[in-house]
C-alpha cells in the first residue's frame, strides 16, 4: 500500500484548529484517514482530499426580499456605511463577505470562488453548466467576492443573495439560492421576502421547509421605530408566526430588527445583541456540518461510490462475454457448414486432434477477449465519467473501475472491484465509528452526564 501524502489544505486546517479547536483537529486526522483509503481504491489523486467538499468556514447566508431592509441591516451590522448601500438591491450577483484588514475593499470575480475549495461555491460552474448549458463559463454573471474591513467578518464568511426583485427568475439563481441556504450554518432571512409571491420565493420556502429540522433560520422582522417598543415587539413576532406557518414554516427565531433610521447608529449596535449571540454559536454550527459531512463521504462510499462501479463492471463483463460469444458462435456455424460438408466434427474426439483444436481455440480466443474488454471498458470509462458529474461526486468513479483492467479480472467473474475487501470495509466502519466518536466529544462540550463531567478521553 502507497501511503498518500497529507495534502496542503489539511495541512492548512491542522495549524488553523490546533489551539481553539480540538474537535476538528482530530476530525482533520480522520479525513486523513478516509483520502488514504480512497487513495487504495484509486478514488483520488495523491495530491486531494475529501475535506475539500465543504467549506471549513461558519457560512452565513442573508436572503431578503423587494425593501432595502437587507442592504441597511449589512450596512449598519457590519460597519460598512458608503461601502455596501444599496448594491444588493440592483445587483443579480451572489456575494460572499469576506474579512480583510485593508481599510479599502476589493471586489473579485465569481471565478475566485469556483476554483478555490476553501468557498462555499467551489465548483458551482459544473453544477450551473449541468443545470443550464453554457452558463457555466458564465461563472462571473452570478458570483462575486467582496473583502471589507469588519470586526463581525472575522473567521466567518457572509453569503449575500440578490433581493427577489432583483434576482432574475432561472434555473441558475435557483440553484445558487438553494446551495447558499444548504451549505450555510445560520440564514438570516427578512421576512419582506414574503411580502411577495414569485417562482423564486416558492422554491426558497420549499428549501426552507426541506432544512427546517436543523436550527439554521432567524427571521429578521424590519419595523419602522414606532412600532420597536417592546408589547409590539411581541405582537409583531406572533403575527409572522401565525403568517409564516400557514406556508409550513414551524421552526425558527424570530427577531424583530432595531430602527435602521440614520443618525441612531451607536443604538442599532447596541440593540444587534440578540443577532450577535446567535452569530457566536456558528462555530459550533459549523463544526457539527463538518462532521456531519465527514460522515456523508464515509457512506457515499458504501451506499454511492462502490455500487456505482460495481455495477459497471457487471455490465462491462456482461458486454465483453457477449462480445466474444458472438464470435464462438460465428466459429461454431463455420464448424457445422463444415461437419455437412466433410464431417469435420469427428476430429474433436481424437485422442491428439481435438485437445490441439481446443488449445487452438482458447489462444484464439483469449486475446480476443482482451480486445473485447478493453473497447467495452473503454465505454464504460465514458459512462462513468458521465455518472460522476451527473452525481456532483469528487471521488473518480472510472479511476476504481480502470484498477480491474488486468488479465485475472478480465477472465474471471469477478464483480467486487479491486480493493474492496473485508480490510477495506473494516478501516471504513472505523471510520464511521471515529466520526459518531467526534459527534459525541462536541457533544460533550455542551453537556453533563449524571451531573459529572462527560469523559472526553481522546480520539486514538
Amino acid at each position: 500500500m502507497t501511503e498518500k501524502t497529507v495534502s496542503k489544505y489539511l495541512l492548512n486546517l491542522e495549524k488553523h484548529f490546533a489551539a481553539d479547536n480540538p474537535v476538528l483537529l482530530k476530525a482533520s486526522k480522520v479525513f486523513q484517514e478516509l483520502d488514504q483509503l480512497e487513495y487504495d481504491l484509486g478514488l483520488i489523486e495523491m495530491d486531494e482530499t475529501t475535506a475539500c467538499k465543504n467549506s471549513w468556514w461558519p457560512i452565513i447566508s442573508l436572503i431578503g426580499g423587494n425593501s432595502t431592509a437587507k442592504s441597511r441591516f449589512i450596512n449598519n451590522y457590519l460597519d460598512s456605511d458608503n461601502q455596501f448601500s444599496g448594491i444588493q438591491t440592483a445587483s443579480h450577483k451572489f456575494t460572499v463577505l469576506l474579512h480583510n484588514n485593508q481599510s479599502s475593499q476589493a471586489t473579485l470575480p465569481g471565478t475566485a470562488l469556483d476554483v478555490d475549495h476553501r468557498f462555499p461555491f467551489y465548483q458551482i460552474s459544473n453544477k450551473i453548466e449541468q443545470q443550464q448549458q453554457g452558463e457555466g463559463d458564465r461563472i462571473n454573471s452570478y458570483l462575486e467576492l467582496k473583502t471589507l474591513n469588519s470586526e463581525r467578518l472575522k473567521s466567518k464568511l457572509f453569503i449575500d443573495t440578490p433581493n427577489v426583485s432583483a434576482a432574475p427568475s432561472n434555473p441558475v439563481t435557483s440553484l445558487l439560492a438553494k446551495h447558499s441556504i444548504e451549505s450555510a450554518d445560520l440564514v438570516l432571512i427578512f421576512t419582506d421576502i414574503f411580502d411577495s409571491t414569485s417562482p423564486l420565493v416558492d422554491e426558497i420556502i420549499a428549501s426552507i421547509i426541506l432544512h427546517q429540522d436543523s436550527n439554521k433560520f432567524v427571521y429578521l422582522i424590519d419595523r419602522p421605530a414606532a412600532l420597536l417598543n417592546s408589547p409590539s415587539n411581541n405582537e409583531i413576532i406572533s403575527s409572522w408566526q401565525r403568517k409564516l406557518a400557514g406556508l409550513g414554516l414551524n421552526t425558527g427565531q424570530f427577531i424583530v430588527l432595531p430602527s435602521q433610521e440614520v443618525g441612531v447608529i451607536a443604538q442599532i449596535q447596541a440593540d444587534f445583541a440578540a443577532i450577535d449571540q446567535r452569530i457566536a454559536n456558528v462555530g459550533h454550527d459549523r463544526t457539527y456540518r463538518v462532521l456531519n459531512s465527514l460522515e456523508k463521504n464515509v457512506r457515499e462510499i458504501n451506499n454511492v461510490v462502490i455500487p456505482e462501479v460495481k455495477k459497471a463492471i457487471v455490465q462491462w463483463k456482461e458486454r465483453s462475454v457477449f462480445s466474444s460469444l458472438i464470435v464462438l458462435g460465428f466459429i461454431a456455424t463455420l464448424a457445422i457448414f463444415a461437419e455437412i460438408q466433410t464431417g469435420i466434427l469427428e476430429l474433436l474426439i481424437d485422442p491428439i486432434i481435438g485437445p490441439v483444436i481446443l488449445v487452438t481455440l482458447i489462444v484464439i480466443m483469449t486475446p480476443l477477449h482482451i480486445l473485447f474488454s478493453k473497447i467495452q471498458a473503454k465505454i464504460i470509462i465514458s459512462q462513468l465519467n458521465a455518472r460522476q458529474k451527473e452525481l456532483h461526486l469528487m471521488e473518480n468513479l472510472a479511476g476504481v473501475f480502470e484498477q480491474n483492467l488486468i488479465f485475472s479480472r478480465m477472465m474471471l467473474p469477478i464483480s467486487e472491484p479491486k480493493g474492496w475487501n473485508k480490510k477495506t470495509k473494516l478501516r471504513l466502519t472505523q471510520l464511521s465509528i471515529k466520526t459518531k466518536e467526534l459527534v459525541q466529544l462536541l457533544n460533550d462540550n455542551f453537556s453533563t452526564y449524571d451531573g459529572a463531567p462527560s469523559d472526553t478521553t481522546s480520539l486514538k
